[in-house]
């Protein structure tokens, strides 16, 4: 390690007035729970109760809105557009990043509520007779709700809107950064720190519930495996330590060998148990049911999506409904900032469908692998006892499961497995989320800071679960889900106004070669360009184009800007091999224009007329035009200075006419930007 990486390792990065409040927070809390935990308990109960009376119609609308918001935004004109420069290509295979994204979304849930909540649905319906085959189908109707397209639309839209504006806009990869079409500056000072103590919040609580959901579950298991080691908080606070101890090595280890690498094992494991359930169970029973429950999903998702049992009103809408989709809304802070990192280089179609599409179906077939097979077995089997257990303990319901199947206590043993990497995936990946909102959007930070926010999920989730167990956190999942839906409904108008800007920006900058060299700039233009066209050129030749007529061209234009008092200056680089002209004025125009050597494959068109031998070069280069926002496809090989010249102000033009068509009130300065780049240099976009 250099000593400037081991400085930036020891130099904290902390903002404080986002660490301390949601430090002060979190500590009273905690000390507040520990001190008192029977009126702790019941200050929970009550304000489940009063959120979930008087605010659940909000949740249930705000979801609603998510969804319809993100899909539309998808299959509009704005699809195309890349999270990230126009050249930037995914960080991620898309195996890794279906990988990643999955098992710090909710692989912990389907792990617990899998088989367990199918079975309560089956045992105990909101509407209609319990224990029917219209119980059975609403119970499975009712699963594919709660973790179909609605969580993703959650997640998608946290992480859809911080990808777009740190990468496209290098703004800092923090939810604040929503926020600035709207609010400008502003961001930067208390209504951004208010917004991500708010984030750090509803990320803390969300991690400590699915803590609590993991270590419930693990307990039940080790039980099973060793009837010896009783169920208690007891034990259950004891695995939390544990987990986390595990997940502080992996928060250590970074994104890349730590999640990276678990999120992988995760899918490998949770794939093997999907394919041996569903091939020692009721197979064709499972993908009939599968196809069935989907068509029914669709067809009553508009009814359950606004469904709030108005005219029979109970606890069961807060104790699932609600509390599963507030939990979500609590961890979409940390789940979409996850895949906002991940995701650099996708369009925003690209994204919407992988991030809702792909998860979705998988959850569907888990549920219809595990849920289903489970009321078949109660149903057609007579394992009637399931219902009971699972009714007593809902952490046993998948372990029952496997007490009627083959291999159970190895398929037992490699669950438990299962469920703590999922665990230490979604911690170290909430550490790192969180070290980062408490940060400012840092995307390096000391290892300490790190260690901190992992061990201080353990500590709240140990707290929570000595105030109540599952209701004291879904109190606080919920509680903390509020005041985020408001932040999510704002970041999704300000990513509106933005993309409307960005609407603008691509009219006024488009680019359209016939249009702006068909006129009288340049004379014997067209035979360049259809030299430009048929012909290959080699690295040395696109080499010396660029070091000769583009820097001559360029200096002249820096030369008579400079007369006119703009500040213009030319810069070059030797990897990649590139030119550009930077013109900044008046803190307000900041215009790149670039001239970059890109390496191609040759086309199939250019063999015949070549004398091709098989240790030719079958590449080719060029000299392509890159703006601020990225690549234009297009290149200049061949043509001469006055040429060049005339691109380079038409390019300048364009951008003055957009600077000038924009809102007056749009919040893009410049100047700031470029200082915040400089301040943190991976959120830049490539030139």
């Amino acid at each position: 390690m250099s000593q400037a990486t081991s400085a930036a390792e020891s130099t904290s990065t902390v903002l404080i007035p986002v660490f301390v409040p949601a430090v002060v927070v979190i500590l009273l809390l905690v000390v507040g729970t520990i001190s008192n935990p029977e009126l702790a308990g019941e200050a929970f109960s009550s304000v489940l109760a009063y959120i979930t009376s008087t605010f659940g119609w909000f949740y249930m609308l705000s979801v609603a809105f998510f969804l319809v918001f993100i899909v539309s935004v998808a299959f509009t004109s704005w699809g195309h557009i890349k999270l990230g420069p126009d050249h930037a290509d995914p960080q991620y295979s898309f195996p890794a990043w279906f990988a990643m994204l999955f098992s710090a979304g909710y692989g912990i849930a389907l792990l617990f509520f899998g088989v367990a909540e199918p079975v309560l649905h089956y045992a105990s319906p909101p509407a209609g007779a319990p224990e029917t085959v219209n119980a059975a189908r609403q119970a499975m109707q009712i699963a594919f709700f709660h973790w179909g397209f609605h969580i993703w639309a959650i997640y998608g839209l946290v992480g859809l809107v911080l990808a777009y504006f740190a990468f496209r806009h290098g703004l800092p990869l923090s939810i604040r950064s929503a926020l600035y079409p709207l609010i400008g500056d502003r961001i930067h000072g208390p209504i951004g720190h208010a917004v991500d103590v708010f984030a750090i919040l509803g990320t803390m609580f969300g991690i400590a519930t699915t803590l609590g959901l993991s270590v419930a579950q693990i307990n039940a298991g080790i039980n099973y495996l060793w009837p010896g080691i009783p169920v208690s908080v007891t034990v259950q606070i004891i695995a939390i330590v544990i987990i986390t101890g595990l997940a502080i090595l992996s928060v250590v280890a970074g994104l890349d060998k730590g999640v990276k690498r678990l999120s992988i094992l995760n899918m490998v494991l949770a794939v093997a148990l999907m394919l041996f359930v569903f091939s020692v169970g009721p197979s064709i029973h499972i993908l009939e049911s599968f196809l069935q429950n989907t068509g029914s999903y669709l067809n009553h998702i508009v009814e359950r999506t606004f469904n709030l049992q108005a005219y029979s009103r109970s606890d069961w809408i807060g104790n699932w409904t609600l509390f599963i989709f507030g939990w979500t809304i609590a961890w979409a802070p940390f789940v979409g900032l996850f895949i906002a990192k991940i995701s650099r280089g996708r369009t925003i179609r690209q994204f919407v469908v992988g991030v809702m599409l792909v998860p979705t179906v998988f959850t569907f077939l888990w549920f219809s692998i595990f849920g289903d097979t489970a009321l078949h077995m109660i149903m057609n089997e007579g394992y009637s006892t399931l219902i009971a257990d699972v009714q007593a303990d809902h952490a046993v319901a998948l372990f029952k499961l496997f007490e009627v199947l083959p291999f159970s206590s190895v398929v037992s043993f490699l669950t438990v497995i299962l469920i703590v990497t999922f665990f230490v995936t979604s911690s170290d990946s909430g550490s790192l989320v969180i070290d980062s909102l408490a940060s400012g959007g840092a995307t390096t930070t000391p290892v300490w800071q790190r260690v901190f926010w992992a061990s201080s999920e353990g500590a709240v989730a140990a707290a929570l679960l000595l105030a109540g167990g599952l209701s004291a956190l879904q109190t606080m999942t919920i509680a903390s889900a509020l005041p985020f839906s408001l932040i999510m409904i704002v970041a999704a108008f300000g990513m509106w106004r933005a993309l409307i800007i960005e609407g603008h920006h691509h009219t006024s900058l488009k680019t359209d070669i016939q249009s702006r060299f068909s006129g009288t700039s340049g004379k014997g233009l067209w035979r360049r360009r259809i030299a430009g066209m048929v012909s290959h050129p080699g690295q040395a030749q696109v080499a010396e184009f660029i070091t000769t007529t583009v820097r001559k061209a360029m200096t002249r234009v820096q030369r008579e800007l400079d007369k006119q008092g703009w500040s213009a200056s030319l810069h070059d680089e030797e990897a990649p091999f590139r030119i550009w002209l930077e013109v900044i004025k008046d803190d307000r125009v900041d215009f790149v224009y670039e001239i970059r050597m890109i390496e191609h494959a040759l086309p199939d068109y250019a063999f015949p007329e070549m004398d091709h031998h098989r240790d030719a070069p079958n590449t080719y280069y060029r000299a392509e035009v890159f703006l601020r926002r990225g690549g234009q496809a297009y290149d200049l090989f061949g043509f001469d200075q006055q040429d060049i010249i005339t691109d380079i102000l038409d390019q300048l033009e364009k951008h003055l006419h957009f600077l000038h068509i924009s809102p007056a009130s749009l919040p893009w300065n410049m100047a700031e930007h470029d200082e915040m780049l400089q301040a943190n240099p991976a959120q830049a976009p490539e030139h």
